[in-house]
């Protein structure tokens, strides 16, 4: 059940601290608190709870805010529930009416938050703040940068031209890795032998406690494994010796689960979602094992986490990363949308021409440059831009121009402006928790992703000067807000 807060907060001064002091106006989570629609959200959290029944939930400022609070220190669960007791500012940007000495909620209670804020919700809270931010400060002139002024340059980025393209549109993909060990097959077989070993003591309590248990050779697989993890060198005959083990190791193990479960036995539903990821790698690893191949469709890299897939970089650190696979753009003011997100290994050039729709169904007209790396650079795109007037950043196919030294002095200013994607992304991996994924659900993954693209445009957009009264109404009357907002931008 969820239950719209009728009480709200008003000013600065009126937030109840100890002592008599009062909050900074000039904090950047004071600042913060009045530019997230926080009735947006309610509405849009409020359907996680279609039952008029049961305990109220958490505000959703609450909930969310805390979210924020965390990707943007790096905090874990405990810290937050901690740093939040501690802070004053942390419990104004929550919503709380005054400060107290213990934090509102444990820090059991946010695998909950993560669980109910999904992607929805931090797509709409996104794109309600870009609606009418500021330009980054890297996007505003420099005559308007020494006035001052940023107002000159929102309009300036806001202007609608007659002309049917106007701005710019950057478009790249990256991967946030999730916090797995490094996949290795004789180590994942070994974990599932591991697994299915304890399914069977638990199942052999249930079914025959009397009889004697079967014999899966657990001693002799286990000093076997370690043995190959510990050398420091792992010849391939020997490898693929212990891989043939430990098949038929998990094979023999399934087996002794299905006649238990034939007999009655059960397990948990967590227990037998795990069973069935492990009969998901087994095939796998017995297709590539006859194959003589490391290569199979939607293969597994964790059973922990089977929805993790890996992703081909190409970098020279990490030429292969295993987690979610996402694209952003980037528009004329700096500011960045998630354009597609998933764990599967797509191609990028796909999500060009939905990017380009979407940017024109915000601005009413098509960017006049799309500003891409070579893999966007396919003939449907290029036909795609063309029909449009848009110009795709590259060269096209065929021999270039001999005189093509303003192409290429043109081509230098795409590739430099094209760097500014990827000063988003190292902010976003290095200062707000996309740079290593620690939850393991497969809903949180991706909505931890989407929380960290609001929170690097949350504290990478400058916010405009404003003076703001708010009016609410009786508390014996309904429940309403009313507000005037002078601005100074």
């Amino acid at each position: 059940m969820y239950k719209a807060s009728s009480a709200q907060q008003l000013t600065f001064h009126d937030f109840n601290q100890s002592c008599g002091m009062s909050l900074s106006a000039d904090n950047e989570w004071c600042v913060l608190s009045g530019r997230i629609d926080w009735r947006l959200a309610a509405e849009k959290y409020s359907k996680s709870f279609p039952s008029p029944k049961g305990r109220p939930a958490f505000p959703v400022r609450l909930a969310l805010g805390a979210l924020i609070i965390q990707k943007r220190m790096g905090f874990s669960d405990r810290a937050l529930v901690k740093a939040i007791a501690e802070n004053p500012y942390y419990q104004y940007f929550i919503g709380l009416p005054g400060f107290q000495a213990e934090c509102p909620f444990a820090a059991t209670s946010l695998v909950g938050f993560r669980k109910r804020i999904g992607l929805e919700l931090l797509t709409a809270v996104n794109e309600s703040f870009l609606k009418d931010a500021l330009p980054t400060p890297e996007h505003i002139d420099k005559k308007a940068r020494k006035a001052g002024k940023a107002g000159k340059a929102t309009n300036q980025a806001n202007q609608a031209d007659a002309t049917p393209v106007a701005g710019c549109l950057i478009l790249d993909a990256t991967c946030s890795p999730s916090n797995i060990r490094y996949p290795q097959d004789f180590s994942l077989l070994n974990e599932a032998r591991e697994k299915t070993d304890g399914m069977i003591d638990v199942l052999h309590r249930q079914v025959a406690p009397g009889r004697r248990h079967p014999r899966t050779y657990k001693q002799v697989l286990r000093k076997a494994y370690l043995a190959m993890a510990r050398a420091k060198r792992r010849p391939a005959k020997e490898m693929r010796s212990l891989v043939r083990r430990l098949l038929c190791a998990v094979k023999r193990n399934l087996a002794f689960v299905d006649s238990y479960l034939e007999m009655g036995g059960r397990l948990p539903d967590r227990k037998l979602a795990e069973l069935a990821t492990i009969r998901t790698f087994y095939a796998q690893q017995k297709e590539m094992f006859d194959a003589r191949s490391h290569r199979v469709a939607d293969r597994i890299v964790s059973i922990g986490q089977p929805f993790i897939r890996p992703i081909v970089r190409g970098k020279a650190k990490t030429p292969v990363e295993f987690g979610a696979k996402y694209d952003v753009s980037v528009d004329e003011k700096g500011h960045a949308r998630l354009e597609k997100l998933s764990f599967d290994a797509y191609n990028e050039c796909e999500v060009l021409c939905d990017a380009v729709e979407r940017y024109f169904k915000r601005n009413g007209r098509y960017p006049a440059r799309v500003l891409v790396d070579r893999i966007y650079r396919t003939k449907a795109n290029r036909s795609f831009c063309k029909e449009r007037g848009i110009k795709m950043s590259g060269r096209g196919p065929g021999r270039p121009p001999a005189n093509d030294k303003a192409e290429r002095k043109a081509e230098r200013r795409n590739e430099i402006d094209r760097n500014e994607i990827e000063r988003f992304f190292s902010r976003g991996k290095r200062t707000c928790g996309a740079g290593l994924v620690v939850t393991r659900l497969s809903e949180t993954t991706l909505s931890g992703i989407a929380l960290s693209v609001l929170v690097a445009n949350l504290f990478g957009i400058p916010a405009g000067d404003f003076f703001a009264l708010y009016f609410f109404d009786s508390p014996k009357g309904p429940a309403s807000c009313h507000f005037l907002e002078f601005s100074d931008v």
